[in-house]
């Protein structure tokens, strides 16, 4: 290449991918199992996860996250009527292609930072989803954070990645 010419720039899909998004919802829920409720903000703690959340903990699945984007998928297969926290996701999102992150790409989330753990999971038996369209979205596109540094999150927050 001579001296002064520019470089070509070739993007792979990694490099497109969109790098910000933002929150839409945070769910909670103080049992297992069940949908979650929003909530006007989340206090995400340091190595444990949501406070007051039933799947908070000192273990790798601290924080659930899904995309409004994989939510329509399930729309568009029939199902309505679906509300922020019915897949029982702790943040519902918008605008990041999220099981497309590797394992162990940090979020910045309102004030926290998150590491991602874990793309997807199996689903539980009986999911009431699964039952109603034959499947469900969250074991193959949800995924599973836990928290690096602790602080609040709300609908409306920035999430870059880092």
């Amino acid at each position: 290449m001579e001296e002064n010419q520019e470089p070509t720039l070739e993007r792979s899909s990694k490099d497109m991918m969109k790098k910000t998004g933002k929150v839409i919802s945070i769910n909670i829920s103080d049992k297992k199992g069940i949908v979650k409720e929003p909530i006007e903000k989340g206090v995400f703690i340091k190595d444990f996860g949501l406070e007051g959340d039933a799947h908070s903990g000192k273990w790798h699945r601290q924080v659930s996250l899904l995309g409004i984007e994989s939510i329509r998928k399930m729309e568009e297969m029939g199902i309505k009527d679906l509300e922020y926290g019915d897949f029982a996701e702790n943040i519902t999102t918008e605008g990041i292609i999220l099981y497309e992150l590797p394992v162990g790409t940090r979020l910045k989330i309102g004030e926290t930072i998150q590491e991602v753990t874990q793309i997807g999971k199996e689903c539980h038996t009986g999911c009431a989803i699964a039952r109603q369209v034959g499947k469900c979205i969250m074991p193959r596109e949800g995924i599973f954070t836990k928290v690096i540094k602790g602080g609040i999150v709300k609908a409306g927050d920035i999430i870059e990645v880092l």
